[in-house]
Formats: C-alpha cells, structure tokens, sequence
C-alpha cells in the first residue's frame, strides 16, 4: 500500500476561462510557413495503370517527374504510362491560353 501523498499540480494557463488568449506564441509560430501543406518529395506505389498497390517498390520500374517518382508493376505498364497522349483542356481551346485562365481549381 503506497503512503504517498497525491500532489496537485496547478497550470500556469487556465484554459477554463472563457477569453483566454494564447500571449506568448512559440518561435515556431510567430511567421506563417512558406511550406505549409507542401511536401518536399512524393511518392506514389499505386501503379497508374492498373490501379494495384506495389508493396515491395525495390524491384519495379518507376519514373521521376520533379518531386514526385512514381512505381510501375512491369516494364510494360510504364512504357504505356508514357506512351499515352495526353490529353490537357489547354490543347482543345479554340484561342492562346493565358496565365489568368488558370482558376485554380
């Protein structure tokens, strides 16, 4: 049977209040992230073509585009990746694009 006497701990931030606001900001957090939700490198090991999951990606082909490599199951899945035309709405309009048509979406 422990003989300890339970200590009550009082916090330095009351959170129960009901206008409590945070004064002093960690380092961190005191200038937005230029990188927020950004991630530095990606990888997909769902192979584009036939939908399936590459659990061991150490002996499959992939392709590197930018930040992102993308695994194949076979040779063959990879060449018809990059064999496929592509089809962009920007090829299709009847005028230039310019950089305002771009909304984002």
């Amino acid at each position: 049977m422990s003989t300890a006497i339970p200590t009550k701990t009082i916090s330095a931030i009351k959170f129960e209040d009901l206008n409590w606001i945070a004064s002093s900001p960690l380092p961190r957090d005191q200038a937005q992230s230029n990188r927020l939700h950004e991630p530095e490198y990606r990888i997909n090991t769902i192979d584009p073509m036939t939908g399936n999951d590459i659990e061991n990606v150490t002996s499959h082909p992939s392709l590197e585009d930018g930040n992102l490599t993308v695994y194949f199951e076979t040779i063959d899945t990879r060449k018809s990746y990059l064999e496929m035309p592509l089809d962009h709405p920007n090829l299709h309009l009847p005028y230039p694009a310019a950089d305002d048509d771009d909304r984002g979406g």
